[in-house]
């Protein structure tokens, strides 16, 4: 599998969370903080993150329920960064 193919399966997984709305390429490379032409290569296969290959493989070697502690763990993270971001912008 290409990693084109797995980021268009992300991006339908995570439209499919949003009860089937459908999220443009502009604001999926938003959420992830890339220019909208970089999130189109991606998922075109012209290019890819250095990393994204490596992570594939990580990846696969866990099982589902690791998986999923994994995803809760990374989300959990983001939203602790998100929250303290917000909070350093407050005492500004």
């Amino acid at each position: 599998m290409e990693s084109s193919d797995l980021f268009n399966i992300l991006h339908n997984a995570v439209e499919a969370q949003y009860l089937g709305k459908k999220i443009s390429q502009k604001e999926m490379a938003e959420k992830l903080g890339v220019s909208m032409r970089t999130y189109q290569d991606w998922r075109l296969g012209n290019s890819k993150p250095q990393a994204v290959p490596a992570i594939f493989k990580m990846l696969a070697e866990l099982d589902e329920e690791d998986l999923v502690h994994l995803v809760k763990k990374i989300s959990k993270g983001m939203h602790n960064d998100k929250t303290n971001s917000n909070r350093e912008r407050s005492f500004r």
